[in-house]
């Protein structure tokens, strides 16, 4: 067996009714480069049963320590069963974007059946009425607990259960990782062991707030002497910040990504500059359509990838969190990305030297027992809306591979990454690139945001914005020509996102 780490049992012991804490993804698949020029359901299961080798974390459930005295354990699951977790279903008709949206939203509001692995996959069929799709495509929607993967994480999983090409060559190894055990420990093992990590624990915690108490010390100096920028996040409340519920919504803009780089190339600003710039711009577009817009800046909440400033451990998440503001009450596209590059670069250098970057962690430094009966008084009683801090979105950016992927033979033409809500942040933007284009998926409270094609059209709203007055005031950059671009868009992914009608709203969960 193996013991969950202290950031991977966060997750756990965060899970609430109306907060499930997985991530997810979809993916859409055009099957006409599959040999045959079709897939069947039976191959698709034969290809993650053949790509799970080499992760066989996910043939693993979760063992919790009895009273909930110490951190569960991963054990091998000895009843694993694929077709439980790869399902085959079809989108309702008319099977458009629309419909698409509702589906993905409902299946993502559903929390996964924490005695079993933690992950499920759906096979749609049906996208029948989405223009510009190649012809008979499928999607594969995945859900897999936050406990599993992270961002990177979950780039990984995404590389692992596809081919470079239609036909791949060679056979699919395990990666040499071991399980642990098929047979679960004993629950005099477990309190054994529980007994033995407290007093541990407890040790190690006090050593922990000890190094804390002198690192904010040595931070609060460092702010004082102006050595580190202390950035603003005494943001107002808006409708994000109101308690979130069970229910979902789903939706997501496709950008070019050849549009980004000539916007980061005319103002000397960077992709994810030009990300945030265009998430701000939509939900200023919102709320001001809401008559809704604070004359204050807005702030965020953007996770930071661990593994690069630290190094690997045996943790499955290694992210952190810095906080800054996307400066919405800047109306100048431009002025407002150079705005929105300044506070984020402020936030690393604030953020990456104070304990607050890890502050995740303490749902899983105390017992589970403690952690998930606060969690529920907190959720349950809804005090969230007494928080001094007030964060409208998670913005979390993913890069994705820029050559093509293939699932049982099936190019992989659009894929939208899919993320969680947490309490007081009823709104989640999850940016990743995948060959050639860019995806803004939202995820968002079903109340919070009821309106979400109209959302999707203030993203796209804010992006002409940028492009126009990037393109007009800045540097002179050789863009390719719409023919160009066209050609391109068919070769990596054959795939543009229809716009919704003029006030059109989406149902969902």
């Amino acid at each position: 067996m193996k013991q969950l780490g202290v950031l991977d049992s966060a997750f756990i012991n965060l899970e609430h009714p109306n907060t499930p804490q997985h991530i997810g993804g979809l993916g859409i698949y055009d099957q006409s480069t599959a040999p045959g020029g079709t897939v069947r359901f039976k191959e698709v299961i034969a290809s993650f049963e053949r790509k799970l080798k080499k992760l066989p974390l996910f043939r693993t459930r979760m063992v919790q320590v009895p009273g909930g005295y110490d951190r569960p354990y991963w054990i091998k699951d000895d009843k694993f069963d694929m077709e439980f977790h790869l399902r085959h279903i079809a989108l309702p008709k008319p099977g458009d974007w629309r419909q698409l949206c509702i589906l993905i939203a409902r299946l993502h509001a559903r929390p996964l059946d924490m005695s079993r692995p933690l992950w499920e996959a759906y096979i749609i069929e049906g996208l029948d009425n989405i223009p510009h799709l190649p012809k008979n495509c499928f999607a594969v929607y995945t859900k897999m607990h936050h406990s599993l993967v992270d961002g990177a994480g979950g780039s990984s999983f995404m590389a692992a259960l596809h081919d470079l090409e239609p036909i791949p060559s060679g056979s699919d190894e395990e990666d040499g990782m071991t399980y642990l055990g098929e047979t679960p420990p004993s629950a005099f093992n477990m309190l054994t062991r529980g007994t033995f990590n407290t007093a541990r624990n407890s040790v190690d915690l006090v050593k922990g707030l000890f190094k804390t108490g002198i690192e904010i010390g040595k931070n609060v100096i460092d702010v004082s002497r102006g050595n580190v920028p202390m950035p603003d996040i005494r943001a107002p409340k808006t409708r994000f910040n109101n308690p979130v519920g069970p229910y979902r919504i789903f939706e997501a803009a496709l950008f070019e990504l050849e549009d980004f780089k000539a916007i980061k190339n005319a103002t000397d600003a960077k992709v994810n500059d030009v990300a945030l710039a265009i998430i701000s711009g939509g939900i200023r577009h919102y709320l001001q359509h809401h008559n809704e817009l604070p004359l204050d800046s807005l702030s965020a909440i953007m996770p930071v990838n661990m593994r690069t400033r630290r190094g690997d451990n045996e943790e499955n998440n290694q992210i952190g969190s810095i906080f800054a503001n996307i400066h919405t009450d800047i109306e100048d596209p431009v002025e407002r990305m150079h705005a929105i590059h300044k506070s984020t670069d402020e936030a690393k250098e604030f953020g990456e030297q104070t304990p607050l970057v890890d502050a995740l962690k303490l749902a899983g430094v105390f017992s589970p027992r403690l952690t998930k009966s606060l969690v529920h008084f907190y959720i349950d009683n809804k005090l969230t809306e007494h928080l001094p801090i007030n964060i409208s979105s998670v913005i979390s950016n993913v890069p994705g591979p820029p050559f093509p992927l293939y699932c049982s033979g099936a190019k992989l033409v659009q894929y939208h990454g899919v993320g969680l809500l947490t309490p007081g942040v009823g709104l989640f933007h999850l940016v990743m690139s995948y060959c050639g284009t860019v995806t803004v998926s939202i995820v968002a409270d079903r109340n919070i945001m009821p309106d979400p094609g109209f959302y999707r059209e203030c993203l796209e709203k804010s992006f002409d914005e940028l492009k126009a007055a990037a393109l007009k005031t800045g540097k002179v950059v050789k863009h390719k020509t719409k023919a160009e671009m066209t050609a391109i868009r068919k070769e990596a992914t054959g795939i543009k996102a229809a716009k919704s009608k003029p006030g059109e709203e989406q149902a969902s969960a």
